[in-house]
């Protein structure tokens, strides 16, 4: 079923935050990657890192590594992680970082500040994978973090028994940047035999929550989609173009907790969806 463009494109215009804005902007009405860049100086902190509710279940000032992965990749869609904005994230990441490179889920300072319950204290969490993919996926060399991280993504995939929900997810993205292809497809083949991806729960997730087969493998040409059948992405497809709302935007199936963290949060959702249906060509 076609989707309300129109319709979508008024939503992230009435709805969507200045930056997501801006994002749209640049990835679907030929805008200028500088706006979006601009508007994260707003999110940005002295020390390099991102905070301020970039990431909006984490609402603290502090930076973070789930906000800081967020300004990567819009910085990466911006092509502009070799900007001094992009350098003092990724520095402000390898200070954060264990000797072996894993990065922790959150960092102190967030306790006291309004944030959904799943946000605790692990190291080494599934975040790691997700910033090394950001920087490989922009070809990223000059950074020594990124070498040891690498080493950690892959032993952490390779170790694991039975990876599933944002875990699965972000190894995912990894695999798919990483530039050492035929050891990402080696993996995919092994993961493969470990989980079912066609709809996964997280761990500790609200009642609904599934990452479904675009989670996991958007693009058409990802190495991930040997995880996948056609028919899974052909009807998760489908599910997308249903979801549209009555305001044309998209809603997310994880707790929506404040309302300020629902809005926000629909605002990325949309352009998500916008983005899948486009890039799997049905937009």
């Amino acid at each position: 079923m076609p989707i309300d463009r129109a319709a979508a494109e008024t939503f992230i215009w009435s709805t969507a935050r200045l930056v997501d804005r801006h994002h749209y902007a640049l990835l679907f009405t030929g805008g200028s990657p500088q706006p979006v860049i601009e508007a994260l100086r707003g999110y940005r902190n002295a020390d390099g890192g991102f905070g301020h509710a970039l990431e909006p279940d984490l609402r603290a000032p502090g930076s973070q590594p789930a906000a800081t992965l967020y300004a990567l990749e819009l910085l990466h869609d911006a092509r502009a992680l070799d900007g001094e904005p992009a350098r003092a994230a990724r520095a402000w990441i390898a200070s954060i970082a264990a000797p072996d490179g894993g990065i922790p889920f959150v960092v102190p300072g967030f306790e006291d500040y309004p944030h959904s319950p799943w946000w605790q204290p692990e190291p080494g969490s599934f975040l790691t994978f997700g910033l090394a993919a950001v920087l490989h996926s922009g070809r990223v060399q000059d950074d020594r973090w990124l070498d040891r991280t690498t080493d950690w993504c892959w032993n952490a995939i390779e170790a694991a028994e039975r990876p599933g929900g944002y875990w699965l997810k972000y190894a995912c993205a990894f695999l798919d940047a990483v530039p050492d292809e035929e050891r990402a497809r080696t993996a995919i083949a092994s993961l493969s035999t470990r989980v079912d991806p066609a709809a996964l729960a997280p761990t500790g997730g609200a009642e609904g929550e599934f990452l479904r087969p675009l989670d996991l493998s958007p693009h058409p040409g990802n190495r991930s989609r040997a995880l996948l059948t056609e028919a899974q992405v052909e009807a998760h497809l489908d599910a997308v173009e249903a979801g549209q709302q009555d305001d044309g935007g998209w809603m997310f199936d994880w707790l929506a907790w404040s309302p300020a963290q629902t809005t926000d949060s629909r605002g990325n959702v949309t352009i998500r969806a916008l983005t899948w249906l486009r890039d799997n060509g049905r937009l």
